[in-house]
């Protein structure tokens, strides 16, 4: 708390000796979203005049500040290019360089979205040598925490270049270099607002909580830490809500090995935050979800979260899921092989929300489930080249009104897989990979792995 009280001192001492303040999120670098109505907002003198030049506007923008010393502008971006130079006046200038209009994406969760090259990331060195990309920018959002949502954060826009790669995103980097990649360079602005080690509560608006309390107990379940604050929402409130004028393409999300500690309101609980960053924004952004990886010593409450990410990425409007199992070992809960989960994510994303045909990108996904007699047939989606990496897959289970799982035989036939086990003779559930151990063994033609998955309801 004295930490935003200094910060909210620091806002105001700004208020005093500059007419004109921006929020944080707008300095030198920056990308603006391309071919949108985007919001530029500030603090001047109320009742000043404040006059918006832009290199890309066919005309000046004129405002008056309101009593509450705020004021707001709505510009039309158009298409994509730069550098341009964007200026504020009023009783003062403001000068804002280099700037660029692109793709804007905000990257959000625990550690493994935070994670840098710099922390030994697999093949580092050769990838922190190779990023010059001077229209790929990056802005971290400092660790903040509040009871209340706040106005402003610290931080600045800067270009990719190996000294500033090598401390961001490194999932956030690899995407931001394949989307560009595949949109002709086009410029792409990445926002890190990551916690190592927080739970989706963090993430969450108060409100959400106050709707539906049992979200609030089972918060309860995870105790305090040592690596995150206690405070529910209050990393929403100072690392979220500082930027939701600002206009952005979607959000990438990773998150959720925290919440192995209370997995079973995850499901409610990740659909409910995404709708209010949604309604927040006031639009149905893509919001795309990175499936969390194995990792040994939890029980079966990984594959909880792993199946509840599942959920909530089919029944989520405009949101999509990329799996990471088969990348690393089971051992390490912070995988090394970062690179390929962010080309995972831009390829499907590339083709969802650009338009780009890249091929088959998205994994093979449960469609439904037929029961006949004492088989389960199981039908999938992006199925093509549905095979077993080992010929074979142990990893399939079955289960009858009596409710427990034994392990079933499994033969591919085209899209469908079909199961049985003598040991039950009217199947009603079936479930894949349910372990946190197990390495997944279904794959399609793409060399894209299968989520785990349960057909019974989960509690």
């Amino acid at each position: 708390m004295k930490f935003i009280i200094s910060l909210f001192s620091l806002f105001l001492t700004n208020l005093l000796f500059a007419n004109i303040n921006l929020p944080a999120i707008f300095t030198d670098n920056m990308v603006l979203q391309r071919n949108a109505e985007i919001v530029i907002w500030g603090n001047a003198n109320p009742k000043e005049e404040i006059i918006l030049k832009g290199d890309f506007l066919d005309k000046e923008y004129k405002v008056v500040t309101g009593n509450d010393a705020v004021f707001k502008f709505i510009i039309p971006t158009g298409k994509e290019g730069g550098p341009y130079t964007v200026t504020l006046k009023g009783y003062n200038e403001v000068k804002l360089k280099n700037v660029m209009l692109g793709e804007v994406w905000l990257i959000s969760g625990q550690s493994n979205m935070e994670y840098t090259p710099a922390w030994g990331m697999k093949d580092a060195d050769a990838e922190i040598t190779k990023a010059n990309f001077s229209d790929i920018r990056f802005f971290t959002v400092p660790k903040l925490s509040s009871s209340y949502p706040q106005n402003n954060l610290f931080g600045s826009w800067v270009s990719c270049n190996p000294d500033t790669m090598k401390n961001f995103s490194a999932i956030g980097y690899f995407f931001a270099q394949k989307i560009q990649e595949n949109l002709n360079g086009v410029p792409v602005g990445i926002i890190s607002s990551t916690w190592g080690g927080s739970p989706a509560e963090l993430w969450t608006p108060e409100n959400v909580f106050r709707q539906n309390p049992q979200l609030a107990d089972n918060y309860k379940k995870l105790g305090s830490s040592e690596y995150y604050p206690s405070q529910m929402s209050g990393a929403y409130n100072a690392m979220i809500f500082p930027l939701n004028l600002y206009k952005i393409k979607g959000a990438l999300w990773y998150q959720g090995e925290t919440n192995t500690g209370n997995a079973e309101g995850y499901t409610d609980l990740l659909s409910s935050m995404i709708q209010s960053w949604r309604q927040a924004k006031g639009e149905e952004f893509p919001f795309y979800i990175i499936q969390i990886a194995k990792y040994t010593g939890w029980g079966d409450t990984t594959v909880k979260i792993q199946n509840s990410q599942r959920t909530v990425s089919e029944t989520v409007k405009n949101s999509g899921l990329v799996i990471t199992s088969d990348l690393d070992r089971t051992d390490d809960i912070h995988p090394k092989n970062k690179k390929p989960v962010g080309i995972r994510m831009a390829n499907l994303i590339l083709k969802n929300v650009y338009g780009k045909n890249n091929g088959l990108v998205e994994s093979p996904k449960l469609k439904n489930v037929e029961y006949k007699g004492n088989k389960a047939i199981l039908s999938f989606d992006f199925a093509d080249g549905l095979h077993f990496k080992n010929k074979e897959s142990k990893l399939f289970e079955i289960a009858g009104t009596e409710g427990q799982f034994v392990p079933a035989t499994a033969v591919i036939k085209g899209n469908q897989i079909i199961l049985e086990s003598k040991e039950v003779k009217n199947p009603v559930n079936v479930r894949y990979d349910w372990s946190n151990t197990a390495v997944t063994d279904l794959f399609n033609k793409s060399e894209l792995p299968a989520s785990s998955f349960s057909t019974e309801k989960m509690k």
